[in-house]
């Protein structure tokens, strides 16, 4: 992250999380059953597991976003993403995490648009990391973590080529 972040570097973050469900709808376009439960890298999650791993991601950013703009630095609740990869939830056909990706998003970048300068700087406290993390910082990460697991996708594809 860098040390101050622009308003036009905010900007382009917000609008990577708002094309994350089209980007990811069109990264798995043709994808094959097999494909999907195709791990990524040797004993990495397979695609159909990072797919929910999104939604579930997605879903707890947004929930964190709520906690921090209406509450006063909370202590936000960790989750082990590997072992909810692992419940049966995660064998589900991805198109039920594509439709909690797009319901989210349509909401959390309605409301990284409506926020003020100052509601970037609001901060929520993660015990595991022993962190502080504000909304500017949650923003970039998120923006990021999209695009990385996308990258994760089109893998797949290339190795099948």
């Amino acid at each position: 992250m860098p040390e101050s972040v622009t308003p036009e570097m905010r900007a382009a973050w917000i609008e990577k999380i708002a094309a994350l469900p089209q980007q990811l709808e069109a990264a798995l376009a043709g994808i094959s059953e097999a494909q999907l439960d195709t791990p990524y890298r040797p004993d990495g999650w397979t695609i159909r597991q990072v797919v929910h791993h999104l939604a579930d991601s997605h879903i707890n950013a947004y929930c964190r976003l709520h906690l921090s703009l209406t509450e006063d630095a909370p202590t936000i609740k960790p989750y082990s993403e590997g072992l909810w990869a692992q419940l049966a939830d995660s064998q589900l056909p991805v198109e039920s995490s594509l439709q909690i990706l797009r319901g989210v998003h349509h909401r959390w970048v309605h409301l990284l648009r409506s926020m003020k300068e100052e509601d970037f700087a609001r901060t929520y406290i993660h015990p595991a990391y022993g962190k502080v993390y504000s909304m500017d910082t949650m923003t970039g990460l998120y923006a990021w973590h999209g695009e990385h697991h996308i990258g994760h996708v089109k893998l797949v594809f290339k190795n099948d080529e």
